[in-house]
């Protein structure tokens, strides 16, 4: 069974810049570093630009966000507590 990666992860496995993944898949700068840090969920025509652009399956690169998610209740710090 094939392991899933990152796209940092099959980047560095393949030997390829950002440069390189940007030309490939035709991303906007912005739109890739998102990606690559994880702040961004790219749509299933990004996923399969990136596949081409890595040479391996879409099923094969792990997608979504690495950063937590987290909820705050309240109106926030800005009010001087949160509870």
């Amino acid at each position: 069974m094939a392991t899933t990666k990152s796209v940092t992860a099959w980047l560095a496995e393949r030997g390829l810049s950002l440069d390189q993944l940007l030309d490939a898949a035709a991303l906007e700068r912005k739109v890739a570093e998102a990606i690559l840090h994880g702040r961004y969920t790219p749509s299933p025509q990004q996923r399969q630009r990136i596949a081409v652009a890595l040479g391996v399956p879409v099923e094969q690169i792990a997608w979504g966000h690495i950063n937590e998610v987290q909820n705050l209740h309240g109106h926030g710090p800005q009010f001087g507590r949160t509870p």
